[in-house]
């Protein structure tokens, strides 16, 4: 499960609508909520910690879809991920695609441009981080 950068990141934006902020709190009550209804129904899961998004429509009013109070709940969403989560198996998709001289940005060279979405490059590093083992 790669979900919830949508729910931190839509809230405040002019496109959002009427969306209230999502805290990492219910992000994480979500998550439980997922992995106990998978196991009910026999499937395994797989947590993957969220991207970065910093630089995401920064035209936007409050400097767009990144503020730092977004940032700090994907923070904690990901700390949930890598350490608490009763998931079978974690993905750090954060550490493999992050920028080392900006971890709250994607890296360049799998950025495809929108600071939030990968590229080929970037889809093609996920997917070869993946351990297939999982999937037996």
């Amino acid at each position: 499960m790669l979900i919830g950068i949508n729910d931190i990141v839509w809230p405040n934006t002019v496109l959002a609508g009427g969306n209230e902020a999502v805290g990492a709190g219910e992000m994480i009550a979500a998550y439980q909520q997922l992995i106990a209804r998978a196991r009910l129904s026999g499937l395994k899961t797989m947590l993957c910690t969220l991207l970065p998004f910093e630089g995401t429509n920064p035209e936007f009013p409050k400097g767009g879809y990144y503020t730092s109070a977004k940032e700090r709940i994907r923070q904690q969403v990901n700390h949930y991920i890598r350490n608490d989560a009763d998931a079978d198996a974690t993905m750090d998709f954060d550490a493999l695609m992050r920028d080392p001289a900006r971890p709250t940005r994607l890296k360049p060279d799998y950025d495809c441009g929108d600071h939030i979405h990968p590229n080929d490059a970037g889809y093609r590093a996920m997917a070869e981080a993946i351990d297939l083992s999982f999937l037996d």
